[in-house]
């Protein structure tokens, strides 16, 4: 069987055009809502500030008062009604958050007042109208667009809902995904492993992956090297929204997963990618089921599943947002690359400098360089050499920001 070696762009927007939207959607309260995706459109319900307020402790006056010193009326606390009494020569003593009233226009923070008293303080000269004034509105108004459909529920979203008042919202609901091994070799890690046996990490790392960015992910099992077992265990897990699978996938002898998902009605989109690692990457759909084939070595199967099928998985969750972010970052040393595919170097960013893991030399059946990194960078096909210094775009692995555009190739 001869592998495609389709580039690594083309093969993701080629996936991406065939991914579909789950539209399974479910109401949860707010306190169970992060890290999901919002289902529909929400509104702003509530003027934020709902009442125009002092964003500083300190004297609230009329802004023509400017360095006069004057009478300080009343105090005014944070949940109090204010109402609007100053007479001439009058200013309001006022705490953060507290309501500003009607007859008062800016506000001067304590440590640039003098002379003050009880009874009498004497206002700045140098101050704008309107200063350390919030005013109602400001931030967002009712009626105005609060979320899009699609947008991903992070702690900042979660409490700007809580306040706009909303308890509960609907959600599009997480997709299930069945993490499946292959290989006699593969051992779970309770059970004894001789030393030409090897303890299942892919699983358990791609699961914690997947769970990380908000998937409801689960490890279905392991199976053996054997076609007709293989067939018969994905037909049975074909409710699973995605099917994410580990090792053979490749042209060896004992690698039947490709001929056993082409048995169950699979339609390939691609099975091979121009890149490193991940040359032996599948895709395709299964009836209802998307299809995700990784490679079995550790390192590979961890970095293509961050690397390719999370921004397939953000799609098929309903995000409006599906590929990753970037930061800029020098590179600390010189690589060089062989011509014609797209390199994945991983590695980590101290001081905005990009050190690759162990200088770029990591192999692909390795898991301890993965555990020391914490970024990536893409290097397009057509770069053969990277420069010390160089800037690069630099993929951060727990970064939970979305970008609209696949912008990350260094060329």
């Amino acid at each position: 069987m001869q592998l495609d070696s389709l580039p690594f762009k083309e093969a993701l927007l080629k996936a991406l055009d065939a991914t579909f939207i789950k539209q399974e959607t479910k109401i949860v309260m707010i306190d169970d809502a992060l890290g999901k995706v919002v289902a529909e459109d929400l509104f702003v319900q509530k003027n934020l500030p709902s009442f125009d307020n002092s964003a500083m402790d300190g004297y609230a006056f009329k802004a023509k008062d400017a360095g006069k010193q004057l009478k300080v009326q009343k105090s005014i606390f944070a949940g109090q009604k204010a109402k609007a009494t100053l007479k001439e020569g009058e200013c309001y003593k006022i705490m953060t958050g507290a309501q500003v009233p009607c007859d008062a226009d800016t506000i001067a923070p304590f440590e640039k007042c003098s002379d003050i008293s009880d009874e009498m303080v004497t206002l700045p000269k140098e101050i704008k109208k309107g200063a350390n004034l919030r005013l109602k509105g400001e931030e967002t108004r009712v009626g105005e667009l609060l979320f899009t459909k699609g947008t991903l529920l992070g702690y900042a979203e979660i409490a700007l809902l809580a306040a706009q008042g909303i308890t509960a919202l609907k959600v599009f609901l997480p997709l299930k995904v069945a993490v499946v091994s292959s290989g006699n070799e593969i051992r779970e890690p309770w059970e004894e492993a001789s030393e030409d046996e090897i303890y299942n990490a892919n699983a358990f790392g791609i699961t914690s992956l997947l769970r990380f960015f908000g998937f409801d992910a689960s490890y279905v099992g392991s199976i053996p090297d054997d076609l007709g077992s293989t067939i018969s265990f994905l037909a049975d897990i074909k409710s699973y929204d995605v099917i994410l699978t580990t090792g053979g996938i490749s042209h060896g002898d004992a690698d039947y997963l490709y001929r056993a998902f082409i048995a169950n009605g699979m339609k390939p989109l691609f099975h091979g990618i121009a890149v490193k690692p991940g040359h032996p990457t599948m895709m395709g759909i299964m009836d209802d089921t998307f299809v995700m084939g990784m490679p079995g070595n550790p390192l590979t199967t961890m970095v293509m599943t961050h690397a390719l099928s999370l921004p397939l998985l953000f799609k098929m969750q309903g995000n409006n947002k599906v590929h990753h972010n970037y930061t800029l970052a020098k590179m600390a040393q010189s690589l060089n690359f062989r011509a014609k595919r797209t390199h994945i170097v991983i590695g980590s960013v101290e001081d905005g400098i990009f050190y690759p893991t162990n200088g770029g030399k990591v192999g692909s059946g390795m898991l301890k360089p993965l555990a020391q990194s914490s970024a990536f960078a893409y290097f397009d096909a057509t770069k053969e050499s990277v420069e010390e210094g160089e800037l690069l775009k630099v993929v951060m692995m727990h970064d939970q920001t979305r970008s609209k555009t696949f912008e990350l190739l260094n060329k």
